[in-house]
């Protein structure tokens, strides 16, 4: 497993359980049993947690982090050199920009091209499967781009209600 995962709560060898999130006398053995039983069918959200051989969560996290959603976005439109990278991510370190290409090349999504010149010249672009995993993450952004005014009405929605909640509550405790 790779660093920075961990198995669902709900598995059995699971890294982290309610149990030891919380502290045993925290959580009751009824309450523990009655996650277990819960059935989500063919649409369990822990479906790539739970099984042993499936790598979809680590996939799903590289893929989902924010520096490789940028590389993804910025190699879909033109190979490119790592300082050329550098430069067009804003607030990337070096070292986090590196490991993000060596993980999305290990991964076969980047390929890297050393050219045998001196110093040597290094780009990278987006291999097929890269390009339609750029495709896949393009109707994101559509639909957030579609849906950023509802979104922000109902975050503005919720912290009036959050902020009245907390206003009633200090009033109650005077």
């Amino acid at each position: 497993m790779e660093e920075g995962t961990s198995k669902s709560p709900r598995h059995p060898t699971g890294t982290v359980t309610a149990a030891t999130a919380l502290g045993a006398a925290a959580v009751s053995a009824a309450a523990v049993t009655a996650t277990s039983r819960c059935d989500y069918g063919d649409a369990d959200p822990f479906q790539w947690d739970t099984r042993e051989d499936c790598e979809v969560r680590q996939i799903l996290d590289r893929i989902g982090d924010k520096w490789s959603l940028l590389v993804i976005a910025l190699l879909d439109v033109s190979t490119m050199r790592f300082t050329e990278l550098r430069r067009e991510i804003d607030g990337i370190s070096q070292r986090m920009l590196t490991v993000t290409l060596r993980q999305l090349e290990r991964d076969g999504l980047v390929k890297r091209t050393v050219h045998p010149v001196v110093p040597p010249r290094v780009e990278y672009r987006l291999t097929p499967m890269g390009r339609t995993l750029h495709t896949t993450i393009n109707a994101l952004v559509i639909w957030t781009e579609e849906h950023q005014n509802q979104i922000a009405a109902a975050r503005e929605d919720y912290d009036r209600r959050a902020a009245e909640a907390a206003a009633e509550a200090e009033a109650a405790a005077l």
